[in-house]
């Protein structure tokens, strides 16, 4: 991991209608990030925005 990695380890993924997936921002904490993602999330029950850790992505 990088010094970036380590410093902020949780990202904010947007993922559209077609699957690909966008890295909105990088966090210190999952609090943080969780945040972030609720405030952006606009659609309820049909979540676009997702929190990973640096190097959990999708399979």
């Amino acid at each position: 991991m990088t010094d970036n990695e380590t410093a902020l380890p949780w990202l904010v993924i947007r993922q559209d209608e077609g699957g690909n997936r966008y890295r909105v921002g990088r966090y210190a904490t999952r609090a943080e990030a969780e945040r972030v993602a609720e405030r952006l999330d606009t659609r309820g029950n049909q979540r676009l925005y997702v929190v990973e850790r640096v190097g959990q992505g999708a399979s």
